[in-house]
This record gives C-alpha cells, structure tokens and sequence, in this order.
C-alpha cells in the first residue's frame, strides 16, 4: 500500500506526469496546477526530488549545461505514478463526502 503524500509531493509529481522538466519548470508547472496554492522554494523542490528519486518516484532523465550551470530533467516513474493515483483517489473520495452530504441540504441561505 502506497502512503498518503503531502500536497506539495502531490503537486511535484503532478507536475511530471505529462512530461520530464527540470526545476524552475517543476515549480512553475505545479504552482499552476495548485492553482497557486502550492509555490515552492529551490531548496524545498530539490529536497523533495533527491527524497522522491530515493523512494523511485522519480529519476532524472537527462542533463544538459545551460549558461555553465547544470539542468536536470526529471520524470516520473511508474511507482510514482502508483502513488499520485492512490492520492487522487482518495483526494476524490474526500471531496465526494463533503459533495454528497451538500447534495441533501439546501445551500445556506435560500431554505
């Protein structure tokens, strides 16, 4: 059983399921999905990849040197996969208690 995962875990590896991106990207793309809920600082994303190539969830696709600084690629591993749809999916069954109990209560105010 995979272990529930932190939002901005969720995020990162969101961030990767389309496709492998390096640092900068990973931040910008899962801000965006987080719909801004979600920014992370340089030394938190990086912190979160070296734990999460550890774990499998990731691994590093390919380097290339951009201005002389090294850019890492990252992509998401199957396993990574695994974990992001369990959290979805218990992410959707959250939200599906609120929503259906909503279902049969008249919104505030107009009972």
């Amino acid at each position: 059983m995979v272990a529930p995962v932190r939002e901005p875990t969720y995020f990162i590896l969101a961030a990767l399921q389309d496709e492998p991106r390096y640092g900068y990207a990973i931040i910008k793309r899962a801000e965006a999905l987080s719909e801004g809920r979600v920014t992370l600082a340089t030394g938190t994303l990086y912190s979160a990849l070296d734990r999460l190539t550890a774990e499998g969830f990731v691994r590093v696709v390919r380097e290339e040197i951009v201005n002389g600084r090294a850019r890492r690629y990252y992509e998401v591993t199957p396993d990574g996969l695994a974990a992001l749809r369990v959290e979805a999916a218990h992410l959707a069954n959250a939200a599906k208690v609120v929503t259906d109990r909503m279902a049969l209560r008249p919104a505030a105010g107009l009972a």
